[in-house]
């Protein structure tokens, strides 16, 4: 039975530009595509016609990194991202702990470092809102935390805390922890703050989703399954999810590889997958995290990071896996017939995460587990073809690739004029023979695909600012961003045989668009909006 038919423009992926067409769905799949005049002729009495007029229909938005069981808990928590600086984090902060009396801690998140001098908000700033309770809030790329100082002092850090191997604590002149934790210097104080309840977790999840449903995301890889200090296990969250059926997007989960641990937790990862297949939840994939972020210097680079005069430091960044550790442990997973998502933002991640899979294809030949890295900051020119070689898809961020505060104040100096001109090299990846696949790590950035593919096409950011843009040679085509976002992001989910194209036979996972990106101009991509979104042909986004 034909329950809704399309008509109008038609972005099926399988041509670089839409075409008129008809899409008749019914059963929870895809029809027929096929001639505007002909199809509406199979309406029956109870279907519906949908004229897009001047939108645009295509397949639903697949996320390849990103956060919802967390993103959402934020969400519902003290929730900093729709501010953008000092005054209103502090606004946002005071109401929420006014309107939370009986919670031990002011506990949320969202905060970007470019609002604050040197990116490290101060211990004495916080407690100017919150000086009764202890609070913890992490940053928007969730690299960093701003503690206040009940926290800090709660915790035990004081003058004489030695930084953690795998972070840094920001320090006042006397060695007194200034306020700000870096990496694995947050769980000092994560570890203290009270877990979110499985109800509240579970909440945080169905929040998540129903927040990428109205983008168009309708299935998404987590980057992030497994327990972290104050945070919960998602895990069981999804697996409830999944067998309740609240679970609508399609969802592969990425078992955490805890940097602390080595080669034995193999087999618990084994025991996790077996059990991790419920319904609309695949847990197939392991997460290896190899450095953090160029803002904190902690991404692992090939040279060292720059000072404020443009001096080589004697800092380089942060290993959290040993590569030799790294090359058994991806030679063993990828035999065990694991996909690996690589966290890889510095040029010596990459070329540490490539090593690893050139040496596990030798060791256990070609195969379609679908290795990935994932953020791709910095590329050094001799690693891009080694993408296709190794058979790597980049997991793209886009939205990040764009002059922004961030990056002029805190990337681009420290890393040098140079290296700051290897960043986000999309096109040359592309033009290398990689797969791109897309992404949007949110909480860390807005979940909006068509933001992302505003910025890979015009390499800046839709906020209407002018702006330079960021080494446009690197853009990518329209087209060649929403397959990213849909079609490549199928494909590292291994579900590209029923979703990512709209064609007929696949599932009816689809959005509608209130207009058409690619008839107008490319600065006006990002002002493109989700009218409504289906998983399975059924309604599940409505603007």
């Amino acid at each position: 039975m034909v329950e809704t038919i399309f008509v109008g423009r038609v972005f099926t992926g399988t041509t670089p530009t839409p075409v008129d067409a008809a899409v008749a769905v019914g059963g929870g799949r895809v029809l027929r595509v096929g001639d505007p005049d002909e199809v509406p002729a199979q309406a029956g009495p109870g279907t519906e016609v949908v004229d897009l007029g001047d939108g645009l229909l295509m397949a639903g938005f697949q996320d390849a990194h990103v956060h919802p069981a967390s993103g959402g808990g934020q969400m519902l928590r003290c929730d900093l991202s729709a501010e953008h600086d000092v005054e209103g984090y502090l606004r946002v902060i005071a109401a929420y702990a006014a309107a939370n009396p009986d919670q031990a801690w002011v506990h949320g998140g969202g905060w970007s470092m470019d609002a604050f001098p040197g990116g490290t908000p101060t211990r004495q700033l916080l407690d100017t809102v919150v000086p009764d309770r202890p609070a913890l809030l992490t940053n928007r790329d969730g690299h960093g935390a701003w503690a206040n100082s009940l926290a800090l002092r709660l915790a035990g850090l004081d003058r004489d805390t030695p930084d953690p191997v795998d972070g840094r604590i920001e320090r006042e002149p006397d060695g007194t922890p200034q306020g700000t934790l870096h990496e694995g210097a947050m769980t000092l104080v994560t570890a203290h703050v009270p877990v979110a309840t499985a109800e509240e977790a579970y909440a945080g999840l169905l929040a998540g989703q129903s927040h990428l449903f109205s983008m168009g995301v309708t299935a998404w890889q987590d980057a992030m399954i497994g327990a972290f200090p104050g945070h919960p296990d998602n895990y069981p969250v999804y697996l409830r999810a999944a067998q309740e059926g609240t679970l609508r997007a399609r969802v592969v989960g990425a078992l955490w590889w805890d940097r602390e641990r080595g080669l034995e937790q193999i087999p618990e990862l084994v025991e996790r997958r077996e059990h991790g297949r419920v319904g609309r939840f695949n847990a197939t994939t392991v997460k290896i995290m190899l450095d953090g972020v160029a803002e904190n210097f902690t991404a692992a680079m090939l040279e060292p990071y720059l000072d404020g005069c443009g001096c080589a430091t004697a800092n380089s960044g942060l290993n959290f896996v040993d590569p030799a550790l790294l090359r058994e442990a991806v030679r063993e997973l990828d035999a065990l017939g694991f996909q690996i998502h690589f966290h890889a933002l510095g040029d010596r991640a990459v070329r540490e995460a490539l090593d690893a899979l050139a040496g596990a294809r030798a060791a256990n030949g070609a195969n379609d587990n679908r290795h990935h890295l994932a953020h791709l900051q910095v590329v050094h020119p001799a690693d891009i073809p080694r993408f296709a070689e190794v058979g790597a898809a980049a997991n793209i961020q886009p939205l990040w690739a764009a002059h922004e505060p961030q990056m002029d104040e805190l990337t681009i100096p420290f890393l040098g004029a140079a290296r700051a001109a290897l960043q986000y090299p999309f096109g040359d990846l592309l033009r290398a023979g990689a797969r791109l696949v897309a992404g949007s790590d949110w909480s860390v950035s807005s979940p909006n695909p068509l933001w992302g593919a505003h910025v890979a096409v015009n390499r800046t950011v839709p906020d209407g600012e002018r702006r330079a843009p960021f080494l446009p040679g690197q853009a990518l085509t329209l087209a060649q961003a929403l397959t990213a976002y849909t079609a490549g992001s199928a494909w590292i989910n291994h579900i590209d045989d029923v979703t990512g194209t709209v064609e007929a036979g696949k599932d009816a996972d689809l959005v509608v668009l209130d207009r058409d990106p690619f008839a107008g101009p490319p600065e006006e991509i990002g002002a493109t909006r989700v009218a409504r979104a289906y998983v399975q042909g059924q309604l599940v986004h409505q603007a």
